[in-house]
């Protein structure tokens, strides 16, 4: 008898013990996490609300944003067993909050017995300052004169600090760059590729809150033309640049093959790892006044030639050239076109041994085909520093300097760099409206 109470106490321990740890399993309310946490928010941007309970799972959630006294409900959800980990996008009502402090207030509870079924209760409060203005956009300068192919500058000032501005054309962005007066100054591109109607700038301005605005400016366009080119792909070319053409082509057929795809295929490559350099660089301008040309070398190929490629008397490839081809002497000295930072030496395909030096503003000078790289990543250089030599690696027939101006990866018209008039007229006075303090 007393054996049998014994077992029967010890079992009774258990199952209570048992039931002690399932009812304690779980003491800790959801995890709650709400990007961004702080700072300005607007209508036009979402809030990224994330809760998270690995326990017993997540069993409801509420939020309410709170204004003076004000209470608006932004959102009620009641999960299925199971769910332990849920996102959810909150957007602000438009006309029902007014600018200055606002509370989100979120209540998250899960499906834990503890305490006594009613599950645990988390509660996080949010603080915001509400922005329903987007910034005012006040443009200083005033003649904007683009080429086709060419450069322009525009300085403006903003009524408020910007998370994004900058120059739009169609699809292609232009980043301002806030100068230590406080304007700002952009340089912008008329793309080579776009007619003088598709041309249609917008100045444009995100605030911290995700408000935008757009505006236009006055400028003038001025066409440019284009050489057409033929150029004859020999087989004695394919054969010297097969191996270098095999290493960028491995599963190319034939030297011709490998040829096409490295000119096609490669080649597009290279203009965006240039557009992904471009984003590389300084806020400040580095360069002063104009940009050096090669001394003694002479102009084999002009920016923007259009170029068909012939095999056998057969038009293989259409490409267009950017930039410009200089050559004097074999592995001929290399001089940095301004003062600036190299943001790329090493091999890049078409391009061969390659320098890529950073002006400032989206401003950068590229030196391809080089035999040799006299600077490394991250260097300052001088302009006139020598960084390099010329060479025929990458797309090259023989020995010469190809020779880009880039804006944020997009080749643009190099002679006027080599302008001296044209830097002071277009980009020097203007930068005079955002002196530095």
């Amino acid at each position: 008898m007393r054996t049998t109470s014994i077992v029967g106490l010890s079992g009774l321990l258990i199952l209570l013990v048992a039931a002690a740890v399932f009812y304690f399993r779980d003491t800790t309310g959801p995890q709650i996490a709400l990007t961004p946490g702080a700072g300005p928010v607007s209508a036009q941007r979402h809030l990224q609300l994330q809760v998270e309970d690995p326990g017993s799972g997540l069993k409801s959630l509420g939020v309410t944003l709170v204004q003076q006294g004000k209470s608006i409900p932004l959102l009620a959800r009641t999960y299925e067993r199971g769910t332990l980990v849920q996102s959810e996008s909150l957007s602000l009502p438009k006309g029902e909050i007014k600018d200055g402090p606002v509370e989100i207030n979120v209540t998250a509870t899960d499906r834990s017995i503890f305490p006594f079924g009613a599950g645990n209760v988390s509660q996080q409060v949010f603080t915001f300052e509400f922005d329903s203005r987007a910034p005012v956009i006040s443009v200083l300068s005033t003649a904007h004169n683009l080429n086709r192919g060419g450069a322009g500058l525009i300085v403006y000032t903003l009524s408020e600090e910007a998370e994004s501005t900058g120059v739009t054309i169609g699809e292609l962005f232009f980043p301002g760059y806030r100068q230590p007066s406080g304007a700002y100054a952009c340089l912008f591109a008329f793309p080579w590729n776009m007619t003088m109607n598709q041309f249609t700038p917008k100045l444009m301005a995100v605030d911290r809150a995700g408000n935008e605005r757009q505006a236009g400016f006055y400028y003038h366009l001025n066409n440019r033309n284009f050489r057409e080119r033929k150029i004859e792909v020999g087989q004695s070319f394919l054969e010297t640049k097969a191996p270098e053409f095999e290493e960028l082509a491995p599963q190319a057929q034939s030297p011709l093959d490998a040829f096409l795809q490295v000119n096609r295929e490669v080649r597009e490559q290279n203009r965006q790892k240039l557009i992904e350099i471009g984003a590389s660089t300084a806020p400040v301008p580095l360069w002063e006044g104009a940009f050096l040309r090669q001394s003694k070398a002479a102009t084999l190929a002009l920016f923007a030639d259009h170029r068909s490629y012939y095999h056998e008397g057969q038009e293989v490839d259409k490409q267009t050239h950017l930039g410009i081809d200089l050559a004097s002497v074999a592995q001929a000295p290399v001089e940095a076109a301004n003062s600036g930072t190299v943001v790329f030496a090493d091999y890049l395909g078409i391009y061969g041994l390659c320098v890529i030096i950073d002006h400032g503003m989206g401003l950068q000078s590229l030196y391809g085909h080089l035999s040799r790289i006299a600077v490394q990543q991250g260097e300052q250089v001088s302009k006139g520093q020598i960084v390099g030599n010329t060479g025929a690696t990458g797309m090259a027939g023989g020995d010469h300097l190809h020779f880009e101006v880039l804006l944020g990866g997009l080749s643009v018209y190099p002679l006027e760099w080599w302008d001296g008039d044209w830097i002071t007229n277009n980009v020097t006075s203007k930068l005079q409206l955002a002196p530095g303090k």
